[in-house]
């Protein structure tokens, strides 16, 4: 009951701030039988100008403080879909359980491609959108799907953990020993990600509001996954070739802006663009300044409005 109070506050914050948008959530069972929570926002009343696919972060849902930045994406005539990873949010699973990273990425890829495969979008531009997280998830996305989008956003993505995050080596071969043993445990030691994400601290006490959001220590096998999965990433970004925007803040101690400045130097991509904010933390499009925030997101629409079609549909 508190977790419905809370959203339902944030929602009514959210929509004050950004009229004119419908919302729709849905609990529905993918193909390997489990149930996901999803939720899309639309313009109303005028074209809806392209899709964007959004991938949450670790920490994150698509319910809180993501629901802000949709409403503001949607309000600049784009449709946008999330989902809740297994095991996060209001989808079915061990809270904050990754057994396999790959299996994540194809429960999402699965999601999306049944909402690209909707008659009433067919034709329209997508975009896949991920943040810290959801950007090694979106990546891992186009990776399966080379030609099948027309871009990618990704916001301080998780293309390589941190140094001063990351457990001193001889801990992380210890850590790996007992993921196989007990990979449910949360034994891996870490620092408070919101203390090191949020330059704004007022908007860091805000995060105890996401009650369905992942807040304790990392799971054994949750962190060797993540762990992996940056480490595959970084050998592969000459691989990414889509257009795409990366937006990072050059003060971040969660995910290195450099692996972010390394993507956008190897990525074969012909439309590149890198965006460095100073003195920015991890959590730009939440635990910023206002202006900082809204500059990201200015950014971010400024660069779908650049390569979305002029024509739409109406809903």
């Amino acid at each position: 009951m508190l977790w419905m109070i809370s959203l339902t506050c944030i929602r009514i914050m959210m929509q004050g701030q950004y009229s004119g948008i419908r919302t729709k959530e849905s609990c529905e069972h993918n193909s390997r039988g489990v149930e996901i929570f999803s939720k899309c926002w639309f313009p109303e009343n005028r074209r809806m100008r392209a899709i964007v696919c959004l991938c949450h972060g670790y920490g994150d849902t698509c319910t809180f403080f993501l629901d802000g930045v949709a409403r503001k994406i949607a309000s600049a005539g784009y449709g946008v879909f999330a989902l809740d990873y297994p095991g996060f949010g209001l989808s079915e699973g061990l809270h904050g359980y990754i057994p396999s990273f790959d299996t994540l990425v194809d429960d999402v890829a699965e999601h999306f491609s049944k909402v690209k495969g909707n008659p009433e979008y067919r034709g329209l531009p997508s975009f896949l959108f991920g943040q810290s997280m959801g950007g090694a998830v979106a990546l891992k996305v186009h990776f399966k799907q080379p030609n099948e989008w027309n871009g990618a956003i990704l916001v301080a993505p998780m293309c390589k953990i941190a140094d001063d995050v990351v457990p001193p080596w001889p801990i992380q071969q210890l850590l790996i020993f007992m993921a196989k043993l007990l990979p449910k445990e949360k034994l891996v030691p870490q620092k408070d990600l919101a203390e090191l994400a949020f330059k704004e601290k007022k908007k860091q006490e805000q995060c105890s509001f996401n009650v369905i959001a992942y807040k304790d220590k990392p799971r054994l096998r949750t962190a060797l996954e993540m762990l992996r999965t940056t480490q595959e990433i970084e050998r592969r970004l000459e691989e990414v070739s889509l257009p795409l925007i990366i937006l990072h803040g050059e003060a971040d101690m969660v995910t290195d802006p450099a692996v972010s400045k390394a993507l956008y130097e190897k990525a074969k991509s012909q439309d590149k663009k890198l965006c460095l904010y100073k003195g920015a933390y991890h959590a730009i499009l939440e635990g910023e300044p206002d202006q900082t925030i809204f500059q990201v997101l200015d950014d971010i629409i400024s660069w779908l409005d650049q390569h979305s079609t002029k024509e739409g549909i109406s809903l």
